[in-house]
């Protein structure tokens, strides 16, 4: 990349329309471009961890994600409120969505992203499956039609051959996908995948596809820079999944041989050069017998996007901005080898013990242990509320080592470390998948967490002498509790009543 003047950047003032760790992680990125941030917040974010650390704060609406997250005329309005040049969406909510992208142009900001016509051509699963076709690019036998009645899309859903997946046309992260069987079922599904969709993306329409059982998911990062260049910067394992939604995710994939690695690559960025894509996307494959299929373009970035960085030295956050402000501009050497092995775990309020259960609440002590090889990325600290309105995703914790094996032993040493009070994590359940002997092998599918985890952990067995200190906790509870009630709202408030949780 070539070297930049920060002062003669187009952006001086970043409006932020997201929330949680990616509001977090955009700040910091403005900051070191010395550029000044506008959070766009609903009430419930109020004094976030994003709120105290943004220059400006506009809050755009009520707690739903509908009253603010997705209403594209507060988000504008919020944004030009406090004078912002450019709106960054993060990703989720309004960050795959065109008329949000036009709007902002149509406001006269610069968006954060890639263009208008790109997320059209391939944020909308059906128009990118038709541009694949268009490409070469070998597709997952489906229906992508514009007759959205329940009748058609089972008839279609019959015609595929169950099982069937019904996924929303405009979105991802497993929002508005849905599982069907057998025609029993199909009436159901779509119809519930057509309100979800609706909620989460502001359109209804969904397409079919015929179920891999057997298949991975590999994603490649790929980056469109200011002058029409397009590169691929390797690939991401995103096999490990629940309900549709990635729970750990690699850079690079295990499974993938160099002649493959290129193969899927220049399919990647065949795809995105057609479309004349710009900024940073992810081009989501299934691979299965040897074979890929393109699965959809994520016209945004990605979760996942800190495994790529932690392998090749990049900062797409960074590159994204500048790649707005026409400042980033690949060179003929860069990016064209990985180093090491990188890991990140989604570290959420949910209880492990009870199949995922989500855990809302006041956080009480958080520490996430520092060192080298270890990066987190969180939207919440000590204090701060989780509550029901969003996902519960409390922090991202990445590792890099110098081979995959060391990598999975240190993630599990930073997760053994890690103390989370107030909630209860998935940290057990993140533990127990690395560990097993099919994801150190590298050979997991997406059926793997149905395959070895459909049932919840069973808690572990207490020694007698976490019995006794857990024992003597509660009694002192509930010593604390009695002069507190005879005292009225003015007694004394145990904080442990708040914050103590077991994992």
């Amino acid at each position: 990349m070539k070297k930049t003047d920060l002062s003669n950047l187009a952006i001086k003032r970043l409006a932020i329309a997201n929330r949680g760790e990616v509001a977090v992680r955009i700040i910091k990125a403005c900051e070191e471009l010395g550029i000044e941030t506008v959070l766009l917040h609903s009430d419930a974010d109020i004094n976030s961890r994003a709120y105290r650390m943004a220059d400006h704060k506009v809050c755009i609406g009520g707690s739903t994600p509908a009253e603010s997250y997705l209403n594209i005329k507060s988000n504008i309005q919020g944004a030009k409120a406090k004078n912002a040049d450019a709106i960054h969406p993060g990703f989720g909510f309004l960050s795959e969505n065109a008329d949000f992208a036009k709007a902002c142009v149509d406001a006269g900001m610069i968006f954060v992203g890639p263009s208008e016509h790109a997320i059209r051509s391939l944020g909308d699963k059906v128009h990118c499956k038709e541009l694949a076709k268009k490409c070469g690019i070998p597709l997952v036998p489906g229906y992508e039609g514009d007759d959205q009645t329940v009748e058609t899309l089972s008839k279609e859903a019959q015609r595929i051959g169950y099982p069937v997946i019904v996924k929303a046309a405009a979105g991802g992260g497993g929002r508005g996908m849905k599982l069907i069987t057998n025609a029993g079922e199909a009436r159901e599904r779509i119809e519930s995948a057509q309100r979800e969709s609706l909620s989460a993306f502001g359109s209804s329409k969904v397409f079919l596809e015929k179920y891999l059982d057997r298949a991975k998911h590999i994603e490649f990062q790929v980056f469109g820079d200011s002058v029409g260049k397009v590169r691929h910067l390797f690939e991401r394992e995103c096999s490990v999944q629940r309900r549709h939604q990635k729970i750990i995710e690699e850079a690079t994939s295990p499974s993938l041989t160099p002649e493959l690695r290129r193969k899927m690559g220049e399919a990647a960025m065949l795809i995105a050069q057609t479309a004349k894509y710009t900024s940073a996307g992810t081009v989501e494959f299934l691979f299965q017998d040897g074979e890929f299929f393109l699965l959809e373009v994520n016209t945004r970035l990605q979760v996942e996007h800190p495994v790529t960085e932690m392998v090749l030295g990049i900062d797409l956050v960074k590159a994204q901005i500048l790649n707005a402000c026409q400042s980033f501009i690949f060179s003929e050497d860069q990016y064209k080898s990985f180093q090491g092995h990188s890991i990140e775990c989604r570290v959420y309020a949910e209880n492990s013990y009870e199949g995922g259960m989500p855990s809302t609440g006041k956080l009480g002590h958080v520490h996430f242990p520092e060192g080298p090889g270890r990066r987190f990325e969180y939207g919440f600290e000590e204090g701060d509320v989780i509550t029901s309105f969003y996902d519960p995703m409390i922090a991202k914790v990445i590792v890099w080592d110098e081979s995959r094996p060391r990598a999975i032993q240190k993630m599990i040493e930073v997760l053994n470390q890690s103390v989370i009070f107030g909630v209860h994590t998935n940290i057990p359940y993140l533990k127990a998948i690395l560990s097993h002997p099919e994801f150190i092998a590298g050979t997991m599918t997406t059926q793997f967490i149905n395959k070895y985890f459909s049932e919840p952990l069973k808690p572990p067995t207490r020694s007698t002498e976490m019995s006794s200190f857990v024992d003597e906790i509660k009694k002192q509870m509930g010593k604390s509790a009695a002069p507190k009630a005879a005292m009225g709202s003015a007694g004394y408030q145990n904080p442990w009543a708040e914050h103590w949780r077991m994992w």
